[in-house]
């Protein structure tokens, strides 16, 4: 049985698995439109732990904006004068989207510790503590950032989505038929859910910022982070593994468990037709390896 992952998308679902990748997306008709990419295998150096992390999340973030792009394109087909968006318009757009998260979750975090610091002595000369409380402060912007966004009616319906991703893709690991009423059956929240890496991406960079000399300036702390994003990434990505490997233990559900309940932020209950959507997606990424359940009945 494959590892399959998957990404909410805009009216629909994106599935991966190690071969390639296909997404789903109702279109204003009520019509499913797919798309379906064969990717190439991690070979060498590039297989090996921690590393591999580093390029799934690369993979991760350019099949996910091709998914988006795809998605947008169908949910909200233009008529025969709308122009598609340019390659500079998405380059420019991207670049605004990477510039936010870093202001948010990088240099706001950062400069309110700093503040902290001419306030709490601790936090000024002990570099654990400085790191705590700016780990402390990033998980609370992250936490806000989700819930406001949450409110927006349109992201409700992509938090709907990920709920039906997870319930098929625990319908899939269960070896069951895929079908709506097996589907419906499951939780929305999965222990390797995206929301969760990011909760553990959070807490492994308090590890390893704790490293950073406390003496060293707001420019070079800022940039340190940037650089070591890659190696935390790569980390949090092995402990993901691990977790989904020992899901059983009790200790490990237990280590899981703020994951979850995080993901009640990111995931709301799917409608049928949202779980048909993830069905669909599901049973064409399926295809790529000829490791093809039946059909599902009602897709």
């Amino acid at each position: 049985m494959k590892n399959i992952g998957g990404q909410a998308v805009i009216e629909g679902v994106m599935m991966k698995s190690p071969v390639g990748w296909s997404v789903a997306v109702r279109g204003p008709k009520g019509d499913i439109s797919l798309k379906t990419v064969e990717t190439k295998k991690l070979t060498g150096f590039l297989k090996w732990p921690v590393i591999r992390g580093v390029v799934a999340l690369g993979q991760a973030l350019s099949i996910g904006i091709k998914a988006i792009e795809f998605s947008g394109s169908v949910a909200y087909q233009e008529t025969e004068d709308d122009k598609p968006l340019s390659p500079l318009s998405m380059a420019l757009t991207l670049g605004a989207a990477v510039l936010l998260a870093v202001g948010l979750f990088i240099v706001l975090p950062l400069y309110v510790t700093k503040l902290m610091g001419a306030v709490v002595h601790s936090v000024s000369t002990s570099s654990f503590m400085f790191n705590f409380v700016d780990g402390v402060l990033r998980v609370g912007v992250f936490l806000i950032y989700v819930f406001s966004i949450g409110l927006w009616r349109e992201m409700r319906r992509v938090y709907e989505y990920h709920g039906a991703e997870h319930k098929v893709i625990y319908t899939y690991e269960a070896g069951e038929e895929l079908t709506v009423e097996n589907a419906k059956k499951y939780k929305p929240y999965h222990p390797r859910c995206g929301t969760s890496f990011l909760l553990i991406v959070m807490v492994i960079s308090i590890v390893v910022f704790s490293f950073i000399p406390q003496g060293w300036s707001f420019a070079l702390k800022a940039l340190s982070r940037l650089v070591l994003i890659p190696a935390i990434a790569g980390i949090s990505y092995e402990m993901l593994r691990f977790s989904a490997k020992l899901k059983d233990n009790p200790v490990m559900e237990l280590l899981v468990l703020p994951g979850l309940l995080l993901q009640r932020l990111t995931v709301r209950e799917p409608d049928n037709g949202q779980i048909e959507v993830a069905l669909s997606a599901m049973n064409e990424v399926l295809k790529l390896g000829g490791d093809v359940k039946e059909a599902c009945k009602q897709c």
